[in-house]
């Protein structure tokens, strides 16, 4: 059963720049979907258009049966239902780690101190940190950092997880630990659509990859198969750019 469903979806930026031509998408509870290309293809203004960050020119999304691209459709609710992640981390300098991981759970799920603090430890020992709960983001490593951001969307218990080149501002060495909490959540099942430049982790992490160019899905289907015999002349010349 879908998830999430963008129909038609095309995104204009203004007159001259049209980025999304046409996306027909469905994404299964559990499934895990990787979204790959080159820069510039629409990959991060799919995701931005699932949760309404940016709104379709023409065509439906619909979320856990609401479809967000009705007027009157309350988006504040649904995205309190699907977690995202930024190639930047945004955590609050001021506040701590636990700080950070809490506001939102205050604000708009209007837990007590007590329970926030506590979802807090929870998924910061997830994501392998609960030993930073009282230090500031200016005292961790960028890959610490997000998996701050990580945990701040799991403490929300998001039905899905939207991940926007979560690795792309991390040093080397720093890749790894965040892709490894992200394999972790592939393993709980955690519905997950992820934009990535990091293909050993599209290939052992997705149910389906989807190939974009040019603002429009290629190709896609199963990880070995796509990157071991892609059909479309546009796909093999990407991956042979690449691999």
């Amino acid at each position: 059963m879908s998830i999430i469903s963008m129909s038609g979806v095309h995104k204009w930026f203004s007159t001259t720049v049209h980025a999304l031509r046409g996306i027909d998408l469905e994404v299964a509870t559990g499934e895990v979907v990787v979204i790959i290309g080159p820069s510039g293809s629409g990959k991060s203004t799919v995701l931005r258009c699932m949760n309404m960050l940016e709104r379709p020119t023409t065509g439906t999304v619909t979320f856990d049966g609401m479809t967000l691209t009705d007027k009157g459709v309350d988006i504040d609710h649904a995205r309190t239902e699907m977690g995202m992640v930024f190639q930047s981390f945004n955590l609050f300098p001021h506040l701590t780690v636990g700080q950070n991981v809490m506001l939102a759970q205050r604000k708009v799920r209007g837990r007590s101190k007590d329970e926030a603090r506590n979802m807090a430890g929870q998924q910061l020992a997830r994501v392998g940190i609960p030993e930073k709960i009282d230090a500031y983001p200016r005292q961790l490593s960028g890959g610490q950092q997000q998996r701050v951001a990580i945990a701040r969307s799991l403490a929300m218990e998001p039905k899905m997880m939207l991940f926007d080149e979560p690795t792309s501002a991390l040093d080397p060495e720093m890749i790894k630990e965040v892709l490894d909490v992200m394999l972790h959540l592939v393993t709980e099942g955690m519905t997950m659509v992820v934009v990535t430049h990091e293909m050993g982790f599209a290939r052992a992490a997705a149910d389906r990859v989807i190939f974009m160019d040019e603002g429009m899905i290629v190709e896609q289907g199963d990880p070995d198969e796509l990157f071991d015999s892609p059909r479309n002349d546009r796909t093999k010349d990407f991956f042979d750019k690449i691999l």
